[in-house]
């Protein structure tokens, strides 16, 4: 009905303009026509709880954790319902598999298993009746030099960012993901990852760029350097780029970035390598 009467309205209008007449007239009833509202509330809701499996190998020490959770609707809180009683295991390209127990709802822990670069891990799922399947190859590691900052000001305020610096092989495609932590707390606000596309073999100085409310000048900075593989990599640009964070991202539509995992599971399963560094942010 609103609709309606709105085009009645416009017609009027432009009726009234046309003869050049009656001006005044014609703005009152643009004003009570741009003063109408009509509330659309989406239905969110409706989409089904969807498996969310995380599960990681590194090459430092296990136990190795998977967690299992479900998804929630739109506007529900952000409390995720943990799937417990699943058949979980991990298993590698040398003949080892391992069976993971239910160490608390929804999380799962290895025994047997460790982390080798080079090797590749297969995660086994059996959860509400379904398969889920993942597999992932640990890359070779990439060796962290060193971490410096850089300093820059705008809009009257100092803003402080890590520097990563480090050798990336040459002839290897290399996908990194690197993860900060402030005072022993993870800052999860921004992504950061990257692959050697453009700076295969060359010396890399990466800027971590933070919003500086975050990073301060006597923080004691923590920074974990990851190489993942591909598809992990691919996840997490997807991730990056519909969560609007990175230096150059404009994208305002979220959207769930493609799993690694089968059967419509949501989240990833990587296989990598790690290091870290802790530096006084200067």
């Amino acid at each position: 009905m609103l609709c309606f009467v709105g085009f009645l309205l416009l017609l009027i209008i432009f009726i009234l303009i046309k003869m050049k007449r009656y001006i005044s007239t014609a703005i009152v009833l643009t004003i009570t026509f741009c003063s109408c509202q009509k509330v659309v509330v989406l239905n969110l809701n409706n989409t089904s709880p969807q498996i969310v499996i995380q599960g990681e190998i590194t090459d430092s020490a296990g136990p190795y954790i998977v967690m299992i959770n479900q998804s929630v609707g739109f506007y529900a809180n952000n409390i995720f319902p943990t799937v417990s009683g699943a058949i979980v295991k991990i298993s590698d390209n040398q003949g080892v598999t391992d069976s993971l127990t239910e160490t608390s709802p929804g999380i799962y822990s290895t025994h047997i298993l460790q982390g080798v670069p080079g090797n590749t891990y297969t995660l086994s799922v059996f959860a509400q009746n379904t398969n889920y399947t993942a597999t992932s190859t640990m890359p070779m590691p990439v060796m962290l030099d060193s971490i410096t900052f850089q300093t820059t000001s705008g809009f009257g305020q100092k803003q402080i960012s890590a520097v990563v610096n480090f050798q990336d092989p040459a002839i290897i495609k290399n996908y990194y993901q690197f993860v900060e932590y402030i005072n022993g707390q993870q800052f999860t606000k921004n992504i950061f990852v990257f692959d050697d596309r453009l700076s295969d073999g060359k010396y890399i100085s990466r800027t971590l760029r933070t919003d500086s409310s975050y990073l301060k000048s006597g923080d004691l900075l923590k920074v974990k350097m990851n190489c993942i593989d591909e598809n992990v990599y691919n996840y997490f640009d997807q991730l990056q780029q519909s969560s609007g964070t990175g230096a150059f991202n404009t994208t305002a539509s979220p959207a769930n970035p493609l799993s690694n995992i089968s059967n419509g599971a949501l989240g990833y399963f990587s296989a990598y390598t790690t290091q870290s560094k802790n530096v006084l942010v200067q």
